[in-house]
């Protein structure tokens, strides 16, 4: 492989015009494919094979026109201080906002709280709901304003609004403010690390393409492959990162090629067969673990992992391609203008100490101790993760300052907590003798449960074979009891169904998330093992040896664990919640474990990759252990601090974001990848490789047989048929 690469970094170095006007042309060519493309759709939220998912269906299909998946909004209107709700200036002010929003456009009904009996038992507070024909994010500018209009009236009136429910809910930004952050602190690094605004200039550019033609494919076949914008945000977080990190190795190779006295010709080639092997690899885990998320069951979280899969892939390409074509534009400008002066020093550079191979001595010298430090300090940061709870948090977990807060918190002074998180009880009685005996016999069981407050009176369809109750529970939504709840109506099911003959299911929103959480919760196990499975066996052909790849494994799980640790602390505990502006704490979002494996083992892997894959280039031209490990670090510690400083300010930038999911993803995966490079990779992975000194690239003699050599430290451009004649170029474009 490293032959092939070194071949194909050569010939986009010649050949630059043309490959730079290759990528141009592609990428103009899919922005106006994107231009043209039709809206997007909504990804909607489905959940194949849970009662929740199979209610929702259910109700689609018996109460047609309902609307079961469309947008809602819950008006809360309580009376002034020392007023009833149900006194007549305040109950007129209820009923004319109601009237005013029934009217209003995409609404199929308004119904007023006096007329549903939504009034509170001390009288102060009522609220309306609003049902809409649109999905949520799908509604009209002119439906979202009628609904703030009419929120206004109120208030006007002197009664006390706000909107909870999803019919205000903002879609997300494709991109903003984070990543410009993130792009901002990245060149900072980069400047840092090279000297030369050229050089750093350089990674930023064709990350900005290769992220642009991904998200330009996105939209372009979105609505052919069913991908909206919320689907292109992973690809747009991650193709930044990778997009930047890929093409720092290149250009630090090429460097370090130029340094040694190697033309820039050669420089190119060789950056891309050595550097280059490693990005195709580090590229491969990523998208190993990307892909691997289909296999969770969530049809959303499969296509945003194929997405950024995609985006990834394009990454790769644009390293191995791109960069070494714009290198030729740029030939020796990438060096700062101090080491350019001094051309007579070439090679002197590559043995020079740095601060990268002092560390490696240090860790030489007490490895054992280095390795325990490094272990128990995961292990203590890990803790906190002992005591993780899942749940998809809603209104609750939003800031104060959103009237979906305000709604939220309303409600639960003057209906109770339960009410926030009602329980939808679906009764199929089609095929019973007598539906509403059925339906009286399941409210009557409901009702007499522990912790229901109250039921709902049944609501039949058209057709009469299906009724649809409510149970308010006692407890908030992301409560404990209230999911022993939702287990003990269902484990009732059954008994349930012998008395009545109805099949009795339980939906919802509280429901749903329940049911979402268990479903990531029982898929983790099989995701974790698919993912670090093929990502071993990758390794083991990456570096031939058995216990490199279990080494950079087990790492992994070290800094998930300490960053899942974190998470818990901050947004389950409250620890410096204030500091990144937490407002309410509670469970941790369901799909943070499953997410984080995902998104941070393929980064996890680029660093080992690139750090350990020097190291081993050291040891295979004939260095003992101990000094390859040092030859490693001298040349990629910088580097490799360099980049993931670079994703952890892409990352660090969503933490200022007002939505706490996003919020707490920019937190679990900053804190994933400092753990990881600084801790796994750079300090317990020189460790473990010093203890273990020449075992560490011990492989059966059966497997060495069996296992290809990719020669991703490029060893065979070392003899002199690598040293192939110059290519010229004959192209002129």
């Amino acid at each position: 492989m490293a032959t092939f690469l070194y071949r194909l970094g050569r010939w986009a170095f010649v050949r630059r015009r043309l490959v730079t006007l290759l990528w141009v042309a592609v990428l103009a060519a899919v922005g106006v494919l994107a231009a043209k493309a039709p809206a997007a759709p909504d990804d909607g939220f489905s959940m194949p094979g849970t009662e929740a998912q199979k209610a929702f269906d259910l109700m689609n299909e018996r109460f047609p026109g309902g609307h079961a998946d469309g947008a809602s909004a819950r008006l809360v209107f309580v009376a002034p201080s020392g007023q009833k709700i149900t006194a007549a200036p305040s109950q007129q002010a209820v009923e004319r906002t109601v009237d005013e929003l029934a009217h209003a456009e995409q609404v199929t009904g308004a119904v007023s709280p006096f007329t549903a009996g939504a009034v509170s038992k001390d009288g102060t507070t009522a609220y309306a709901t609003v049902s809409y024909a649109a999905k949520a994010g799908e509604l009209s500018k002119g439906a979202t304003t009628a609904l703030e209009q009419a929120a206004q009236h109120g208030r006007d009136a002197g009664l006390k609004v706000e909107v909870g429910g999803n019919a205000l809910m903002a879609k997300p930004d494709a991109g903003g403010s984070s990543e410009a952050i993130g792009m901002a602190l990245s060149a900072v690094v980069l400047v840092i690390t090279f000297g030369s605004l050229v050089a750093a200039g350089l990674p930023l550019l064709t990350a900005v393409v290769g992220v642009g033609l991904g998200m330009a494919l996105i939209t372009a076949f979105g609505s052919v492959l069913g991908l909206s914008t919320t689907t292109g945000t992973l690809a747009m977080m991650l193709g930044l990162a990778v997009g930047i990190d890929y093409a720092v190795f290149i250009v630090s190779r090429y460097r370090a090629e130029l340094t040694e006295g190697r033309t820039p010709q050669e420089a190119a080639g060789r950056a891309v067969g050595t550097a280059g092997s490693a990005v195709v690899f580090a590229g491969l885990t990523v998208v190993i673990a990307l892909a691997g998320l289909s296999v969770v069951g969530i049809p959303m979280l499969a296509k945003m992992g194929m997405a950024a899969a995609g985006t990834v892939v394009i990454a790769v390409l644009v390293a191995l391609t791109l960069v070494p074509a714009l290198l030729g534009f740029i030939g020796r400008k990438v060096l700062p203008r101090k080491v350019r002066k001094a051309r007579g020093d070439a090679g002197r550079a590559s043995t020079q100490e740095n601060g990268g191979s002092r560390w490696a001595r240090f860790v030489l010298r007490r490895p054992l101790a280095v390795l325990l430090g490094g272990v128990i300090g995961l292990g203590v940061l890990a803790a906190p993760a002992l005591d993780l709870r899942l749940g998809l948090p809603g209104d609750e977990a939003k800031p104060t300052s959103t009237t979906q807060r305000r709604a939220y918190d309303l409600l639960s002074e003057g209906f109770g907590p339960g009410f926030n998180g009602p329980l939808t009880v679906l009764v199929d009685a089609k095929g019973v003798a007598d539906p509403k005996a059925a339906a009286n016999e399941v409210s009557k069981k409901l009702s007499g449960l522990q912790g229901v407050v109250t039921v709902t009176p049944p609501m039949f369809n058209k057709a009469g074979d299906t009724a649809l109750l409510n149970a308010i529970p006692a407890t908030g939504p992301s409560e404990a009891a209230t999911k022993d709840l939702v287990h003990t109506i269902r484990g009732d099911a059954a008994s349930l169904t012998s008395a009545t003959g109805a099949t009795v299911l339980v939906s919802g929103t509280t429901a749903m998330n329940i049911d979402v959480s268990q479903k990531l919760t029982d898929a983790l196990v099989p995701y974790l093992a698919l993912v670090v499975g093929l990502a071993v066996l990758l390794l083991l052909v990456v570096f031939r040896s058995v216990l490199v790849p279990l080494k950079a494994a087990l790492g992994f799980l070290l800094s998930v664990a300490a960053a899942l640790g974190a998470v818990v602390a901050v947004f389950q505990w409250g620890w410096l919640a204030d500091l990144i502006g937490v407002e309410q704490t509670g469970p941790v979002m369901s799909m943070m474990p499953i997410f984080m494996i995902g998104v941070v083992f393929g980064l996890a892997m680029d660093y080992e990759v690139f750090l350990v894959t020097r190291i081993r280039e050291g040891f295979v031209h004939g260095e003992q252990p101990g000094e390859a490990i040092v030859t490693g670090f001298r040349h990629n510690a910088r580097v490799v601090t360099a980049a993931a400083f670079i994703m952890i300010a892409v990352f660090a930038g969503f933490i200022g974001m007002s939505e706490p999911m996003i919020k707490m993803m920019g937190l679990g995966l900053a804190a994933a990848v400092a753990f990881d490079a600084f801790v796994v990779r750079m300090t317990i992975v020189p460790a473990v490789l010093a203890l273990l000194g020449h075992r560490a690239w011990w492989l059966p003699r059966r497997l060495d047989r069996l296992v290809p050599d990719v020669d991703v430290e490029g060893s065979k451009l070392q003899t002199p048929a690598a040293e192939a004649a110059p290519i010229r170029e004959s192209v002129t474009v």
